[in-house]
């Protein structure tokens, strides 16, 4: 085999995909029993950082793969079953799973001094095995490490309740009738606190910082939908901030009148947060917004203002490390903690490594995964090629340079794309 693929969830679909069509000789290593990632995840009984009240933020018409488009059957925002039976459904027809190696964990990948790559592996009977491919792309998310607030705050270690992460986290009814405090008000947050909404006792959403959030839809229109409207791509960064954040005024109102603290961050300056349900259940008095968690006292959480609440478990949304434990040292995290790779895809010093997946956009990942599984196919079949290695430092430094104008920090938002610009980019790579 000449490319080794690592991950059979949207993105390593997607990637052994487009091989397949460029002729390429590949082989899948999936750790889990089936394709389908974190959508599979629930319905399977496993831990991971999907939960029974999964469902798509982005429209499923853009969801979808393009040569294999999601059934107008479905709802417009499917839940994870239904994403899950789709991406079995997508692998059948495009003739994947007899390239994949299911139960497969990837211990090890190494480069030789000859530039071909070995991987380690165990397989689902315990055999370890090692392979040499002359590529590899590694699309196994990064959604795997969770990550909670170091050390947690005073008294936890004597709290009566239970204190998890969202990764453990898989159906509200589990905490039927009890007291249950959310921290974080990303989209796992707002999710999991409008599901336990529907059954526990009393739910608090702990909120240190206020981000926007944004409703699934604005004039009727699916926001991943107007991100790359022509209408809105002409707009310059200025004007379509302009325009959001007036929409947002019009659809929402105020944060603050919700009892939630206001951004101190223009949009588009952190991640946003795409919820049509948290500020429903917040004004329908189902959820109530608290500050920062500052300690545990028995079973009470005590918050930065002074106030406190008895609760029977607190769950932690406070995001995933970003961790590759198979790869070299410094890929694809530099010694900064940015993610340092060419066009989001390629390590500018590791040639035949390539990561698809590994970006954050607002809006829809597919049609992104999409285009970066067909410029890595490209690449892989010799269709294209890199430029010099200078040059691949150089871009990689200016979007790095920007980031931190936009955000204030790379680091943590690295990965961060903005859904037309970054399509257009790789199309053109492309010579689409």
């Amino acid at each position: 085999m000449s490319v080794c693929v690592i991950g059979a969830g949207l993105s390593g679909l997607a990637t052994a995909h487009a091989l397949g069509e460029r002729g390429v000789e590949f082989v899948c290593l999936e750790k889990a029993p089936d394709v389908g990632g974190i959508w599979r995840q629930p319905g399977a009984g496993e831990r991971g950082p999907a939960y029974e009240a999964l469902h798509l933020n982005s429209a499923r018409q853009l969801t979808g793969y393009s040569d294999f488009p999601m059934s107008d059957e479905l709802p417009l925002y499917p839940g994870h079953a239904d994403i899950a039976a789709y991406l079995r459904s997508f692998a059948d027809w495009a003739g994947l799973r007899s390239r994949i190696e299911f139960g497969t964990e990837v211990l090890s990948v190494r480069q030789d001094a000859d530039g071909l790559w070995r991987v380690g592996s165990r397989d689902a009977e315990g055999e370890v095995r090692e392979r040499v491919f002359e590529q590899v792309v590694v699309a196994s998310g990064h959604h795997s490490v969770p990550a909670l607030p170091d050390p947690l705050p005073a008294g936890a270690g004597s709290f009566g309740g239970r204190i998890l992460h969202s990764m453990d986290y898989r159906d509200g009814r589990e905490f039927a009738g009890q007291n249950v405090v959310v921290v974080g008000m990303g989209a796992s947050g707002v999710d999991i606190a409008a599901d336990l909404s529907r059954h526990a006792g009393r739910t608090l959403l702990s909120v240190r910082r206020g981000l926007h959030v944004v409703p699934k839809q604005l004039f009727g229109i699916p926001v991943d939908l107007i991100a790359e409207a022509p209408w809105f791509t002409r707009m310059s960064f200025a004007e379509q901030r302009r325009f959001v954040e007036q929409a947002l005024l019009v659809a929402r109102g105020r944060l603050s009148d919700y009892g939630l603290p206001e951004p101190d961050h223009p949009i588009f300056s952190s991640a946003v947060t795409i919820s049509d349900d948290i500020l429903s259940c917040i004004r329908h008095g189902s959820v109530t917004p608290k500050p920062a968690v500052a300690s545990f006292d028995g079973d009470r959480v005590v918050f930065a203002d002074g106030t406190s609440a008895e609760a029977d478990a607190v769950v932690y949304c406070t995001g995933f490390h970003m961790d590759f434990p198979f790869l070299p040292d410094g890929y694809p995290v530099g010694a900064g903690g940015s993610v340092e790779l060419y066009k989001r895809v390629v390590p500018a010093d590791r040639s035949g490594l390539y990561f698809v997946g590994l970006i954050r956009p607002v809006g829809s990942i597919t049609r992104l995964v999409e285009a970066q599984a067909r410029w890595v196919g490209d690449l892989v079949a010799g269709r294209t090629a890199l430029p010099p290695r200078d040059e691949m430092r150089a871009e990689i430094h200016a979007y790095l340079t920007g980031i931190t104008e936009r955000y204030g920090s790379s680091s943590g938002h690295s990965v961060q794309v903005d859904v037309g610009s970054y399509l257009q980019e790789l199309r053109e790579l492309q010579g689409v």
